[in-house]
């Protein structure tokens, strides 16, 4: 007959194991979904009237969960903001210079004129002339991320030979981006003129090639 086991024979629960701290435990849908509330946060009220309160809300989560994730509504912003310039835009490739504008125009207004990058862009402009840290930011998302285009489109069409070999891509740069910035986010037109966009292509086009 088996004896009982007695309470000093039984094997030693094992010890639960901790869950691992930091960054370790954090849930990317939440960090996404708290990134997408800082967007349309910062759409709805501006960044003055912004706070953690409004982002945990409009996310769905508490507002440890974004305290975990940044230490302030500035870091927030500026991860946010700064994660633009990572994700850049797609290298057009049509095969001539034209092409290769005229794509890039349509997906940049496209961007620069949905609702809520077209409340967004205008506010952290105006905070980026007080905050150094949000203009260091901003100026990142804004100029690497057409940087990296612009410099293809001039590489690609100096190797098809369509204009010299000697641009100043800096210049270039500004050619190609400054003036559909300056309608959609200085002047904020709301729509367009019709044909906009191939003039300015094509207006482009002859710039660069005179360069």
């Amino acid at each position: 007959m088996l004896e009982r086991m007695t309470n000093a024979d039984a094997p030693e629960p094992r010890p639960r194991r901790r869950a691992p701290a930091g960054a370790a435990v954090l849930r990317e849908d939440v960090t996404e979904a708290i990134r997408t509330a800082v967007f349309e946060e910062l759409a709805a009220v501006g960044y003055a009237r912004m706070s953690i309160e409004g982002i945990a809300r409009r996310a769905g989560v508490g507002k440890t969960a974004v305290y975990r994730r940044w230490r302030s509504k500035l870091h927030v912003v500026l991860d946010v903001v700064s994660a633009l310039a990572v994700q850049g835009l797609p290298a057009p490739d049509t095969g001539s210079l034209e092409g290769d504008l005229r794509l890039l125009y349509e997906v940049t207004s496209r961007a620069l004129c949905h609702p809520v990058a077209s409340q967004i862009l205008p506010d952290l402009q105006a905070e980026a002339a007080r905050n150094p840290e949000i203009a260091e930011a901003v100026q990142k998302a804004l100029r690497e991320g057409q940087d990296g285009v612009a410099k293809g489109i001039v590489t690609a069409a100096q190797e098809r030979g369509e204009i010299g070999a000697g641009v100043d891509h800096t210049l270039a740069l500004d050619l190609i981006s400054g003036p559909l910035y300056w309608r959609s986010v200085v002047i904020r037109s709301p729509k367009l003129p019709k044909g906009y966009l191939d003039g300015l292509t094509r207006a482009t086009a002859q710039a660069l090639k005179a360069l």
